[in-house]
């Protein structure tokens, strides 16, 4: 059953390890040599004005978190309405299925407002 696709596995381990061989060739007869330039951060062939390493706000995170998970919630809104076209006798328990993920994202946006977590003051 499995036999058509062992040439593509075969084909995917030997290219797999001829990558893997190559990075640690490179990473043991390569060359070393560090210094201040190769070092520093390069900002696009302008001199660098301050410190690289400036420590991020939490907020930052945050709403990077939150975009992440409404987004991935919003993913599931597309086989509910394919879902929804075709199934028409089952209409009502469908709208009342995605009525209750619609509540449930409801909820947590309106915590996470309360929460303070969308001010930036």
């Amino acid at each position: 059953m499995l036999s058509p696709y062992l040439p593509i596995l075969f084909q995917l381990i030997l290219a797999a390890g001829f990558a893997c061989a190559l990075l640690v060739l490179t990473h043991v007869f390569g060359p070393r040599r560090s210094t201040d330039v190769k070092l520093s951060p390069f900002e696009c062939g302008v001199d660098l004005l301050d410190c690289a390493h400036h420590r991020f706000s939490v907020k930052f995170y945050l709403v990077a978190m939150l975009f992440i998970l409404f987004d991935i919630e919003a993913i599931f809104f597309y086989p509910w309405a394919v879902i929804f076209r075709e199934e028409i006798s089952q209409g009502l328990l469908l709208l009342s299925e995605m009525g209750t993920f619609v509540a449930v994202l409801l909820v947590g946006f309106i915590f996470i407002w309360r929460k303070g977590v969308l001010e930036w003051a």
